[in-house]
């Protein structure tokens, strides 16, 4: 019998690589351990914490590291180190069923993930020491990391060659280029450029929120010059009633008004001072970097005047309950109020869903909640006595406005368990936001300030040039208010939940633009506003062919038909019939308000008083804007809601608004200061002080026939007889208030 040993070695080692070969065919295959911090890590970051993180923990399992690995959760151990083929994460990933479906669909890990996942367990589920993954790292299907795309550092992008196409004019202007190349891609093309009439009217209100004269319209078509456009634009610019437009959009976005809300609403003293503030600094065109500084710590600022303490106003025009039902609570929502406006306006990420939680959808875990509330916390703490819930007196400011500062000496802010004041959980020390890792930092005290300092280093932050937010935030909202829908038509969202933009390299490019002018605002407008992209018409000749390529016009291919906003409209009525005074500034008015409107008030008479005609007549933004009794014909066209931060309005159409403008007493009155112009002046035509154009031909016949039929109307009735003519004349202005032509821009 022959044994191994007595068997040459060529022989051996024919029947080892017969044996190997053998082994390998019928046992199975061994992966290699994988890389846990280029594999695994991950796989569970991406796949696994969205559930299984510190604030989560469903099923009381904790992924973040190798402790809550092994501890397992409610149901036990989720590795079995002796059969790690038994091992419930192994089996619950292998069988689909981890990740659980979401919306009916199954989030099932794809085969090389879950061979990956077996190949780390039956090797021994080996994690490193000290390795604590973070849930916020990757995006993922159900939630945005820091790798998410606003989060990004903001990069100036090429500008695409100019293809400037058809009958649009010729342009070196940069936005045209981003657009042309969007439009050539998917095959599509600009609608011609509007006529001059039309373009004028949509420069004027969406410059100024007014509608051009006739002359002015006659005049600028009778310009010859090359730059005709470009110095209209630049004259609207220098108009103090730019500020007036533009300082609305901002007031809406840190919910303005000039009252508490709640049931008592009494007024807030001064707060029409930082109205004014906001239409001054848009008219001056204070750099947005400073603008954002001065709102949030102008009191903090070594060259602090009376104005940069009135901008602190933005944190004191809030609603306040001045008898809440429980003080401790509603102090965390003030906290809460301030988070959530400064998180709109400046960052367009809504952190404040982070007070009771890690934020769901973004980046934001509930420390940096407390973080960023830490830094108006000194603003609730209690100073000579007093709380200072209702902010600091005239001595503390230094000023008589409605304004914001603290101190330096700061109890802790704590914690809260699921938000509640009543569950303190450990302190949270004040600091930035920590989605860019490169710009995070404490904020520390400086000894010697009378305030905390903290509210300043929160501004220095958000206007950091590294910063990734606030400039593209800034401009994407300007390019919403100029084209009727923004870039990221989810102004005040750019997270997870948010709409991507439809050009980021365009939105990037005005980003770095607004960033290196110096933050310097109209000149972005101006660059806006003489683009072909905005001088082109809202009719496009194959429109029915592009709609089912872009139903939304998202690519810009023919511009939007936009209806008057309340404010615009009111004005528009009373610029054309005359009566709009162009006194700025100063507390706001009450215009007349029907007695319906009032009942169900307790004070009635005393909740509203009409201020004299010649006030009522200012333009709509100079308003009291008391937060129960917001005027009925604004509202009917959807102003916004005064207690949240409004981003972009509603725009409905609906029967009350052509109820409301047939019927309102403001537009009758309107229509009879009319019919009362051209009683005095028979060269005077309707079409021209309501359009702003010459009458067709037809509708010059049809204006003559209706006036001839209402005369005649209301001469047969004793009680009109006497002023059939005016109230005929004024019939015919009633029904060109109620046209289309005047309620839309196009």
């Amino acid at each position: 019998m022959l044994s191994y040993a007595t068997i040459s070695p060529m022989t051996q080692f024919s029947i080892l690589l017969g044996s190997l070969a053998l082994i390998a065919t019928c046992a199975p295959a061994i992966a290699a351990e994988p890389d846990f911090t280029k594999t695994i890590g991950p796989i569970l970051t991406k796949r696994c914490l969205g559930c299984h993180n510190a604030s989560e923990a469903k099923g009381e399992l904790v992924l973040l590291s190798r402790e809550g690995l092994l501890k397992g959760g409610e149901g036990g151990v989720v590795i079995d180190a002796a059969r790690p083929e038994e091992s419930v994460l192994l089996k619950r990933v292998a069988a689909g069923e981890m990740p659980p479906e979401e919306n009916g669909k199954s989030q099932a890990l794809p085969k090389e993930e879950v061979e990956q996942i077996r190949a780390w367990i039956l090797s021994g589920a080996k994690w490193p020491e000290g390795i604590v993954l973070n849930p916020f790292e990757v995006t993922t299907s159900t939630r945005a990391g820091l790798d998410w795309w606003s989060l990004q550092p903001i990069q100036r992008p090429n500008v695409p060659p100019a293809q400037v196409q058809g009958a649009n004019p010729a342009s070196e202007n940069q936005v045209d280029s981003f657009i042309q190349e969007s439009l050539r891609q998917k095959n599509l093309e600009s609608a011609p450029p509007a006529s001059h009439g039309t373009l004028l009217r949509r420069a004027y209100y969406d410059l100024i929120g007014l509608p051009p004269t006739f002359e002015e319209v006659q005049e600028f078509a009778s310009d010859k010059f090359p730059d005709a456009y470009e110095r209209q634009v630049d004259r609207l610019l220098a108009s103090p009633h730019f500020g007036e437009r533009w300082g609305r959009y901002w007031l809406d976005l840190v919910r303005y008004a000039d009252t508490n809300g709640y049931e008592r609403d009494a007024p807030k003293p001064g707060a029409w001072k930082y109205r004014d503030y906001v239409i001054g600094a848009i008219n001056r065109d204070k750099p947005y970097d400073r603008f954002v500084v001065e709102q949030l710590a102008g009191d903090e600022l070594a060259d602090r005047t009376e104005e940069t303490v009135i901008a602190t106003g933005l944190l004191r025009i809030g609603t306040w309950d001045d008898e809440p039902n429980d003080a401790l609570e509603y102090k965390y929502e003030r906290l809460e109020d301030l988070v959530h406006v400064t998180g709109s306006a400046f960052l367009g990420l809504t952190v404040k869903c982070a007070r009771c939680h890690d934020h769901k959808f973004d980046p934001i875990p509930q420390t940096d909640y407390y973080r960023l509330a830490s830094a108006f916390w000194a603003g609730f703490i209690e100073a000579r006595g007093r709380e200072l819930m209702g902010g600091p007196s005239k001595e503390e400011l230094g000023f008589d406005v409605l304004g914001w500062t603290d101190r330096a000496d700061i109890p802790p802010l704590m914690l809260l368990k699921k938000g509640d004041p009543h569950r303190p959980l450990e302190e949270v020390k004040p600091a930035t936001l920590s989605f860019v890792s490169s710009l995070v930092s404490p904020i520390a005290s400086v000894p010697g300030n009378k305030t905390s300092q903290r509210r300043l280093a929160i501004g220095n932050w958000l206007t950091s040039p590294q910063h990734p937010l606030t400039a593209r935030v800034a401009v994407n909202r300007l390019w919403q208010h100029h084209f009727g829908q923004a870039l990221v038509r989810s102004p005040n969202n750019f997270g997870f939940k948010g709409e991507l933009p439809t050009h980021p390299e365009l939105l990037d490019y005005l980003a770095s633009e607004l960033k290196d002018g110096g933050w310097e605002m109209k000149r972005l407008h101006r660059k806006l506003v003489c683009s072909a992209t905005f001088r082109q018409a809202s009719v496009h000749p194959r429109d029915m062919e592009f709609r089912e390529r872009d139903v939304a016009n998202t690519l810009w291919w023919k511009a939007n038909r936009r209806r008057l906003d309340a404010e615009a409209l009111r004005d528009t009525i009373l610029s054309a019939s005359g009566q709009l005074s162009r006194q700025a500034g100063g507390p706001g008015f009450f215009p007349h308000l029907n007695s319906d409107a009032l009942e169900g008030l307790s004070t009635k008479d005393k909740a509203w008083q009409s201020s004299p005609a010649d006030q009522q007549a200012r333009r709509s933004i100079y308003i009291f804007s008391k937060r129960s009794l917001l005027l009925p014909l604004l509202t009917t066209f959807d102003f916004c809601d005064t207690t949240q931060p409004c981003g972009q309005r509603d725009v409905n159409v609906v029967a009350p608004q052509a109820l409301a403008l047939l019927n309102n007493e403001f537009t009758h009155r309107a229509s009879e200061k009319l019919a009362d112009q051209m009683l005095r002046d028979r060269n005077l035509s309707p079409w021209h002080l309501i359009l702003g154009r010459e009458p067709s031909r037809d509708e010059r016949f049809e204006m003559i026939a209706f006036v001839v039929e209402q005369t005649n109307l209301f001469a047969s009735n004793p009680a009109t007889k006497k002023d059939a003519e005016r109230f005929a004349l004024a019939s015919l202005c009633h029904v060109l208030l109620n046209t289309n032509e005047l309620i839309y821009v196009d």
